[in-house]
C-alpha cells in the first residue's frame, strides 16, 4: 500500500514516535511518493471529491443529529426549527441534503468512469467489489436519511419501500415488522433508522480505508488500460494529483454551492414540507432522483416479487463484472463497439431515471420494461458477446507513449452530442402530458425576491402580514413563527418596540398557575402566533370537514409541474417561485360559475388554479376588504401577491441571508479555482 518512500523526521519527538508508531512514513508513501499515472485524467478527480463529500456529509450529519428529536410527533418541527432557530442551522441543513445528491451524482460518474475504462478487470476485482459495497451502504443510509424529516414524502416513501420486503417468502413479513418495530410505519421505525442513518456513514468510511488500500496494492487503473512499466509513466501522487485534485474540487464546489445557496428546493419535493400524515397518500409517490433508475426497473414488473428480485439484481450484477467481461483490452477507449454501446447504456440508465419519475400507467411502463431488458441485456449478454467477437484497436506501449500520442480523443465531443441530442429528444417525447397541462398552471409573478441578488420588499411584507391578521388567520395558524421573527433581519423589519406591541394584541393560553388553572395573557416577542383552532378536529368542524392547513411552509410545500424543457432552464435562472406563484393563482382563481360541462361536489367552490378544481375553502379575498396604510391599491391581486410574500418569508426567513453569503463564497471560489489552475498548470509543466 506504498510507494517509494524516503521520508526521514528531523525533530526528536517526530523520531521518536516515528520508531513505536510510523504513522508519517505511512502517510508519505501513500499520499506523497505514491507513484501515479501520468496520464490521468479529470475523470479520476471524483474520487477526491467523494472523500470531500463523505466528510462533509459525516460532519454536517454529526452536528444535526444533536439537533434532531428522532420522535415521531416532533422530528418535523425539530427539523425546522433547525433552520430557523440554530445559528447557521440552514446552511447545515443545505450542505446535508444537497450534498447527499451531490454525493450520488459524483459516485454515478466515478462508476461510470470505471465502466469506460475497465476499472474492475484483473488485478483490481476486490476494488471493483469493494466500490460495489459502498454503493448499497450508500443507498441505505441515503434512504434512511430521507425518513428522518418526517415529511409526507418520507413517511410515505418508508412505506412503500420497507414493504417491498414482504414479498420474500416466508420471512418477509418478518423483516417489515422488524423494520417497522411494529405493525406500521410509526415512533419506532423512525428510531431505527435514525440509529441506522448515524451508524452506516461510519461504516462506509470504514469500507473507504479498505477501497483506497486496494487501490494502493493493485495501482490506480488510467485512461490506456495499459499498467506502468518504467518510471516515465509515473509521477508523485504529491503535488501532481494532490493539485489536479484541489483543483476539480474546487470546481465542483461551484456546482454544490449553486445548490445550496440558491437552488436548495430544486431536487427535493414539495410534499416533503407537509408533515406526515398517515391517513393522507400523496397522489405520486417518488424516491430521490437517485433511486429513480432502480425504481423504474421495480415498477416495470407486475410480479411484486420478480420486481423486487429485479431492482435489487441491477445493483447486485456490477459485482460480477469482473467475470461477465473478458475481453483482454481494458479501456473502452480502444474498443469501438464497446464505447458505443456504453453510450447507450448511458442513455438507458438515464432514461430509466425520467420514468422512474413518471406514473405507473400508459407509454410509461412499457418503456420502463423494454428499457429494463435493455439495462440486464448490456451485461448478460453484450459485454461477453463483444468479448469475443470484438477487434479493439492497437494499444500503447507505455503510459508515455499514450500522453504523447493522445489518441481518441477528437471522437469524444461528437458521442456527447449524440448523447444529449437523444436525451433531450427522449425527455421531450415522455413530457408531452406534462406540457398538456401547463395551460392550468398559476401564471409566474413578478418577485423582489427572485434570483442571486433578491431581497424581499419590506413594504409588501408588512401589508402580506396585515392581510394574514385580518384575513387568512381566521382559519390558518402560523405555528412556525414567533412575534420576535418580525423584528429580524431580512423580515418586515419591525422595531423591538413594534413587535412587542404586535404580540401584546394577541391573548395566548398559558398556564397552569399556582391554582392549577390555564389562564390567557398578552402575547410576548418570545410566543409563537396562536392557533385559531384549539385542534384540528375543531378546525375540520368549523370548515366544513377540511382542516386549513398551516401557512408557515405553504410557500414551499405547493408546486406545480413544468416540465421538459423548463426544468432545464429554472436551474440556470434559479427559479423557485412555484409555491407563491400558487398561492397567487389560488386566491385569485375562483369563480363564481364553473365553465360548461364541469360539476363542483355540494360545499365546494370552482378554482381554475386548484388541483381537481373544487376547493372546500370559499373565496377569502375580495376588493377594498383590506385598507393599506401606504395607499397601495386595496384589490384582490394586491392582496395576493403581497400575502404570498409575506408566506414565501416565513417559509424562507433567511433567504437573504443565504443568497448574500452564496455571493461572497462563490467570489471566493472562482478565485480558488482560477489560483488552482494557474498552480495546476505550473506543477504539470515539469512533467510534460
Amino acid at each position: 500500500m506504498s510507494g517509494p518512500s524516503d521520508y526521514q523526521p528531523s525533530h526528536p519527538a517526530l523520531k521518536w514516535i516515528e520508531r513505536r508508531l510510523p504513522i508519517m512514513g505511512f502517510i508519505h508513501s501513500s499520499f506523497v511518493a505514491y507513484p501515479t499515472p501520468r496520464n490521468l485524467n479529470y475523470w479520476w478527480t471524483f474520487g477526491a471529491i467523494l472523500s470531500f463529500m463523505l466528510a462533509a456529509q459525516i460532519v454536517t450529519g454529526v452536528i444535526l443529529a444533536m439537533h434532531y428529536t428522532p420522535e415521531a410527533t416532533m422530528a418535523f418541527r425539530s427539523v425546522e426549527l433547525i433552520v430557523r432557530d440554530v445559528n447557521y442551522g440552514w446552511l447545515l441543513r443545505n450542505m446535508h441534503a444537497a450534498g447527499a445528491s451531490m454525493f450520488f451524482f459524483a459516485v454515478y460518474v466515478h462508476m461510470f468512469r470505471g465502466l469506460y475504462y475497465g476499472s474492475y478487470k484483473e488485478p483490481r476485482e476486490v476494488l471493483w467489489i469493494l466500490g460495489v459495497i459502498i454503493y448499497l451502504l450508500m443507498m441505505a443510509t441515503g434512504f434512511m436519511g430521507y425518513v428522518l424529516p418526517w415529511g409526507q414524502m418520507s413517511f410515505w416513501g418508508a412505506t412503500v419501500i420497507t414493504n417491498l420486503f414482504s414479498a420474500i417468502p416466508y420471512v418477509g413479513d418478518s423483516i417489515v415488522t422488524l423494520l417497522w418495530g411494529g405493525y406500521s410505519v410509526g415512533n419506532p421505525t423512525l428510531n431505527r433508522f435514525f440509529s441506522l442513518h448515524y451508524l452506516l456513514p461510519f461504516l462506509i468510511a470504514g469500507v473507504v480505508v479498505l477501497h483506497v488500500w486496494a487501490l494502493h496494492v493493485a495501482g490506480q487503473g488510467n485512461p490506456a488500460g495499459v499498467e506502468p512499466k518504467t518510471e516515465k509513466d509515473t509521477v508523485p501522487f504529491t503535488p501532481y494529483a494532490t493539485i489536479k485534485d484541489l483543483f476539480g474540487v474546487s470546481v465542483f464546489l461551484l456546482l454544490f454551492s449553486w445548490f445550496i445557496f440558491y437552488m436548495p428546493n430544486y431536487l427535493g419535493d414539495a410534499d416533503n414540507y407537509i408533515p406526515a400524515n398517515p391517513g393522507v397518500t400523496p397522489a405520486h409517490i417518488v424516491p430521490e432522483w437517485y433511486y429513480l433508475p432502480f425504481y423504474a426497473i421495480l415498477r416495470s414488473i407486475p410480479n411484486k416479487l420478480a420486481g423486487v428480485i429485479a431492482m435489487f439484481s441491477a445493483i447486485l450484477v456490477l459485482v460480477f463484472l469482473p467475470w461477465l467481461d473478458t475481453a483482454k483490452t481494458r479501456s473502452c477507449k480502444y474498443r469501438p463497439l464497446a464505447k458505443q454501446f456504453f453510450w447507450i447504456f448511458v442513455i438507458v440508465c438515464i432514461l430509466l431515471g425520467y420514468l422512474g419519475a413518471q406514473p405507473p400507467e400508459g407509454i410509461y411502463v412499457i418503456a420502463g420494461r423494454v428499457l429494463t431488458v435493455c439495462y440486464f441485456a448490456y451485461f448478460l449478454i453484450l459485454m461477453p458477446l463483444l468479448s469475443r467477437i470484438e477487434k479493439p484497436r492497437p494499444l500503447p506501449n507505455s503510459i508515455a507513449d499514450d500522453v504523447l500520442a493522445k489518441t481518441g480523443s477528437k471522437a469524444t465531443p461528437m458521442v456527447s452530442t449524440v448523447i444529449a441530442l437523444m436525451v433531450a429528444g427522449g425527455l421531450f417525447a415522455g413530457s408531452v402530458q406534462s406540457a398538456r397541462a401547463e395551460d392550468e398552471t398559476p401564471p409566474s409573478q413578478k418577485w423582489s425576491f427572485a434570483g442571486p441578488f433578491g431581497k424581499y420588499d419590506r413594504a409588501a411584507l408588512q401589508r402580506g402580514l396585515k392581510v394574514y391578521k385580518e384575513v387568512c388567520s381566521n382559519c390558518h395558524s402560523l405555528s412556525y413563527i414567533a412575534f420576535r421573527n418580525l423584528g429580524d433581519p431580512g423580515g418586515p423589519g419591525y422595531s423591538e418596540a413594534q413587535v412587542k406591541s404586535f404580540a401584546a394584541e394577541y391573548k395566548i393560553k398559558d398556564g397552569p398557575n399556582d391554582q392549577g388553572d390555564m389562564f390567557e395573557r398578552p402575547g410576548r416577542p418570545a410566543d409563537y402566533f396562536p392557533s385559531p383552532f384549539p385542534n384540528e378536529q375543531a378546525a375540520r368542524a368549523a370548515n366544513g370537514g377540511a382542516a386549513p392547513p398551516d401557512l408557515s411552509l405553504i410557500a414551499k410545500a405547493r408546486s406545480y409541474e413544468r416540465g421538459f424543457p423548463w426544468f432545464i432552464f429554472d436551474f440556470f435562472t434559479q427559479f423557485q417561485e412555484q409555491g407563491p406563484n400558487y398561492i397567487v393563482g389560488i386566491l385569485t382563481g375562483f369563480e363564481d360559475t364553473p365553465p360548461a360541462g364541469v360539476t363542483i361536489p355540494e360545499g365546494s367552490y370552482y378554482n381554475k388554479y386548484f388541483p381537481g378544481h373544487a376547493i372546500k375553502m370559499p373565496k377569502p379575498l375580495s376588493d377594498g376588504q383590506v385598507t393599506f396604510d401606504d395607499g397601495s391599491p386595496a384589490t384582490v391581486q394586491q392582496y395576493a401577491h403581497d400575502v404570498a410574500t409575506f408566506l414565501m418569508w416565513a417559509a424562507e426567513p433567511h433567504m437573504e441571508e443565504r443568497k448574500q453569503l452564496g455571493m461572497q463564497v462563490f467570489v471566493f471560489l472562482i478565485i480558488f479555482c482560477g489560483l488552482m489552475y494557474f498552480t495546476k498548470k505550473k506543477v504539470w509543466a515539469d512533467a510534460h
